[in-house]
């Protein structure tokens, strides 16, 4: 019988836990390279995630690590991370512009379409950057991370509709920011 991953933590945290990281270290990254903007700040924000996820189900009983949902609490986990950062840094953070550098390129483009592919990336990146936290942190977990709405509504700890409300009302200023202003426009 395979135990799954809950059952692995619970059996034995120091063997497991690095199944743990390679299963979520692609989610916990994205999250904090889309939140903070930058890449060195994201692995910082992954790694001291990852720390207080150990030392956290250290302290955990056995059955509160099988019954964890481990994707959103170390979303969860990994948001914290990155607010507490902004505190320690200022009252009030500047909005960081997000990398979209880390994406790979489609081998496949001419030069013109790979030029006219990263200017809109690096456009809908700043827009997205430019969005309150309420709405940004939300659509990244559903459209950047992938997270399913129950999923971000755990990480948040708010009701599933608040978080369909708040991705739709991003998208909406999204679309409103594009239909303002036509990508030549854009700068």
């Amino acid at each position: 019988m395979t135990l799954n991953l809950n059952e692995r933590l619970a059996a034995d945290l120091d063997a497991s836990f690095a199944a743990l990281v390679r299963e979520h270290e692609a989610a916990v990254y994205t999250t904090a390279l889309r939140v903070t903007g930058r890449r060195h700040r994201a692995e910082d924000i992954a790694a001291e995630s990852f720390e207080k996820a150990y030392n956290a189900l250290r302290g955990y009983s056995r059955e509160r690590i099988a019954a964890l949902q481990l994707r959103p609490w170390l979303v969860t986990i990994t948001l914290n991370a990155w607010r507490n950062e902004v505190r320690r840094e200022s009252r009030r953070p500047s909005l960081a512009p997000l990398d979209p550098s880390w994406d790979a390129p489609d081998d496949g483009m001419s030069p013109e379409d790979a030029v006219l592919a990263a200017e809109s990336t690096r456009r809908l990146a700043r827009l997205v950057a430019g969005l309150p936290e309420r709405y940004r942190v939300p659509l990244v977990l559903r459209h950047v991370v992938g997270m399913s709405y129950a999923e971000i509504a755990r990480a948040l700890s708010c009701p599933e509709g608040t978080v369909k409300a708040q991705v739709s009302r991003a998208l909406q200023r999204l679309h409103e920011h594009l239909a303002e202003r036509p990508a030549l426009e854009a700068g």
